[in-house]
């Protein structure tokens, strides 16, 4: 497996197709039955609005930095709105189509103490006059991507999946499916369809044997003309099966917390990795890993390349690769572990050779919260501040040495002399919940500490480790 062709996922561009829906939560307590019906009354405090459906897996794909479009049908109604607000926030291109006639699917979940008490569904099945509506529009944009994802939910935004399938194909598309219905023909063309184990044998799959279950599959894509099926066997893990050729996973969790949407982050996964150019049985088994991380998160979890890189080098037991955010993706990322409810730390430095006190430090102010950001000075603004013989090390060794750190989540560069070299720019951009800097400081000479105070957030000085320091690594290189 080339783990290098993580540097690549942002040259993944996915157009995402299906029944895009709105998923509501209304926390609260309920400490009383109501007097009106025996039901327990909610007092709500809390309101969360998430992309869910097709749109869940788009959310996906952006969160593993894959270039990713939207196509669905919403109505005109504040629902639509709010999930396109939602979209927007997510680095998703939405190319939802409003209709008149129908609401926006919506799924309002009432949840007190952890458990859910009631679902309400708002929904009317789409017709094939509407799906035409989302056919004229993929033939419109089909040219700003190379892969084309249907996430079949069976609320009648596909209808006319079959027509959509070759529209794609004929323009050079690779196809993936999250398949619904039964009838596999539907899907005709189509490079990967992705059923669980239940939809499997819905579809005519026998599940006796590992044999049966491997012609049954092959018997199933071939009557189909599908080329290849990744089918989730829950705690059995995953088999991606050809006609070729067969290869088998086993399951990455053990303690899951929720499986909610775990099928929408095995195929944005899949989609994104082959667009960073892996072959398919590698693809696969990076969106295993995936799904195991998904599972053990609650509610309908993302993944991000980071967590993603950190459990491969588990996996495969190395660390000669690692993935480093593009300084460009660094905000985006940090936004997306804010709506996780992630505490971001944030410290800054030259870190031109990196010492023994410098790792110290960074897991003390790793320790402060769940995300360390670190503001690394570019090179001419470590020129400016240390003189004409510095840095040592140019910006991009410097970040690749601090980003292969365990305490280390991103790093990003700043310095300019508009600034005076100071990162007060770039803390007012992240506008972390803890602010750490080291040495001898008071909390009003740090840069960016009025910004963070100002926003409820915290401020800490650390101890340096005595006698560690670049210039003295220097000084005693030179003598």
């Amino acid at each position: 497996m080339d783990l290098a062709l993580l540097k690549n996922l942002s040259k993944a561009r996915i157009l995402v197709v299906g029944d895009v829906m709105l998923d509501r939560y209304w926390h609260g307590d309920s400490g009383r039955i109501s007097p009106e019906a025996p039901v327990p009354v909610v007092k709500v405090s809390k309101f969360e609005d998430k992309a869910g459906g097709a749109a869940n897996v788009a959310k996906n794909i952006a969160r593993l930095d894959g270039k990713v479009g939207l196509l669905g049908l919403v109505g005109e109604d504040e629902s639509g709105q709010i999930l396109e607000t939602i979209l927007s926030s997510e680095k998703i291109d939405s190319q939802l189509v409003s209709v008149c006639d129908l609401p926006t699917i919506s799924k309002m979940r009432v949840i007190s103490r952890h458990q859910q008490v009631v679902r309400l569904d708002l929904e009317e099945t789409f017709t094939e006059q509407h799906s035409q509506l989302l056919l004229n529009r993929l033939e419109l944009v089909l040219n700003d991507y190379d892969f084309v994802l249907f996430s079949d939910y069976n609320k009648g935004s596909l209808s006319l999946i079959q027509q959509m399938v070759q529209v794609a194909k004929k323009a050079g598309k690779t196809v993936l499916i999250d398949p619904k219905s039964s009838d596999l023909s539907l899907y005709r063309g189509a490079d990967y369809i992705t059923p669980n184990l239940n939809e499997f044998k819905l579809a005519g799959g026998k599940t006796d044997s590992e044999q049966s279950l491997t012609q049954s599959a092959r018997d199933l894509i071939n009557e189909a003309g599908i080329a290849a099926m990744l089918l989730t066997r829950s705690e059995q893990g995953m088999s991606l099966i050809s006609q070729a050729e067969k290869h088998d996973f086993a399951a990455q969790q053990l303690e899951v917390s929720d499986v909610t949407g775990a099928g929408d982050t095995v195929i944005a996964t899949l989609a994104v990795m082959l667009g960073a150019g892996m072959a398919a049985k590698d693809a696969v088994e990076i969106a295993n890993l995936a799904a195991g991380i998904a599972v053990s998160k609650l509610g309908a979890a993302t993944v991000s390349p980071e967590e993603l890189s950190r459990k491969l080098g588990q996996y495969l037991q190395q660390t000669g690769e690692h993935y480093q955010t593009p300084f460009e993706d660094v905000l985006q990322h940090i936004e997306f572990a804010k709506q996780n409810g992630e505490k971001i730390v944030f410290t800054n430095g030259c870190f031109d050779i990196l010492h023994a006190g410098h790792v110290r430090y960074l897991a003390q102010a790793k320790a402060r919260g769940d995300r360390l950001v670190v503001g690394l000075n570019n090179d001419e603004s470590i020129t400016r501040l240390k003189g004409p013989e510095r840095p040592i090390n140019p910006l991009d060794e410097r970040a690749m040495v601090l980003s292969a750190l365990a305490s280390v989540d991103w790093v990003i560069p700043f310095g300019s002399i508009e600034e005076n070299d100071t990162p007060a720019k770039l803390i007012e951009q992240i506008s972390p919940d803890v602010l750490v800097k080291g040495g001898d400081y008071t909390v009003d000479q740090i840069a960016g500490a009025d910004h963070v105070l100002r926003h409820g957030g915290k401020v800490e000085v650390l101890e340096f480790l005595n006698g560690c320091s670049t210039s003295n690594v220097i000084s005693k290189i030179k003598s």
